[in-house]
């Protein structure tokens, strides 16, 4: 009898020990939970989180900028037994060091969309590439305006004061694109090209948007080209510019490629924008985290970059010389897949 009970014991430990190796759950950490960017990238984790037998929890910061709830977050993703965490931060260099906690602990830190400063203080990045994103934007806005880009008053309609990695490279990659000198291409803010009225936060929501328009707005009137961080913020901004009546003749460009800004596209409220994958972008975290928890093996870069890249497009319905890029109704097919 005492060996059938050990030998029972033993046949019930090792069903536990193979259950909990099969237990594999994650986290994923966005900058709110009200943005349709992020809204797509957590139906992209949970989709593929079903499919692999994952199991998943969400959070996201009250509003963009929000640190503190995402340092909270990360706390609780370590202290729950995690195998991984999939974070879009908002403040990439004051996140780092819950990043390195989280590591340090055994947890794979992928970052989404937004590159951590410095990168590699996570173990991976899966992304747009957001200069390319910006660069795209602004090729098509000089080519839009042609020899008028020369005297074009632009206005610049970023994210936050902290200047995450997302903010600057695609602020930067816009400039760069439109034939703008660059100062410090680590931040934006200190070029000196006449033709840029002035950078503005806008949070990346329409109020702010609609805000940061207005502000810039008040400082040259004359403003005929419009860079914004995301799509909600465009969309603030046309409406700023609509209560004026001069929504017709400033173009508006942007970065995100969802299927609200593709409308908006379509409909004339933005020129372009390029077209980022989030629902892709957090499928592959969770399948990496999946694999780090099975066999220990990080996922690797694209070939000559130091992060994953995901891919981006450029959706316009005015096409230009020398910039490649699909109709809306293309984008439509494929925004935020």
């Amino acid at each position: 009898m005492k060996k059938l009970l050990l030998g029972t014991a033993l046949c019930f430990a090792a069903l536990s020990s193979v259950a909990m190796a099969a237990d594999v759950s994650a986290c994923l950490i966005t900058k709110t939970d009200t943005n349709p960017f992020f809204v797509k990238m957590k139906e992209g984790a949970e989709a593929k989180a079903k499919e692999l037998g994952v199991t998943l929890k969400s959070y996201a910061g009250k509003i963009d900028g929000d640190h503190e709830t995402q340092v909270a977050a990360i706390e609780t993703c370590i202290a729950d037994g995690a195998k991984g965490i999939l974070i879009t931060a908002s403040d990439t260099s004051a996140i780092v060091q819950s990043v390195k906690k989280a590591r340090d602990a055994g947890l794979l830190v992928i970052a989404l969309d937004t590159p951590l400063s410095p990168a590699d203080a996570a173990d991976a990045t899966f992304a747009t590439d957001n200069f390319i994103a910006g660069e795209l934007i602004g090729k098509w806005a000089a080519g839009k305006l042609g020899a008028d880009a020369a005297t074009a008053k632009i206005g610049m309609l970023d994210l936050a004061v902290s200047q995450p990695t997302v903010d600057v490279l695609r602020d930067q990659g816009f400039l760069k694109g439109f034939g703008i000198d660059l100062g410090d291409p680590a931040k934006w803010g200190d070029e000196s090209d006449p033709r840029i009225v002035g950078h503005d936060i806008t949070a990346g929501n329409e109020e702010g948007g609609r805000k940061a328009m207005e502000n810039l707005l008040a400082k040259d009137p004359t403003i005929n080209v419009v860079y914004t961080i995301n799509e909600p913020a465009a969309a603030g901004a046309y409406e700023a510019l609509k209560s004026i009546g001069r929504e017709k003749d400033v173009t508006i460009v942007s970065v995100d490629g969802g299927c609200p800004g593709v409308a908006n596209v379509k409909d004339g409220v933005i020129g372009a924008t390029s077209q980022q994958y989030p629902l892709q972008m957090a499928a592959l975290g969770v399948e990496a985290i999946k694999t780090w928890a099975d066999s220990g093996t990080k996922p690797t870069p694209t070939e000559g970059k130091d992060f994953f890249d995901t891919g981006v497009k450029l959706i316009t319905d005015a096409p230009v010389a020398g910039v490649d890029s699909i109709d809306a109704a293309e984008g439509a097919k494929l925004c935020w897949g």
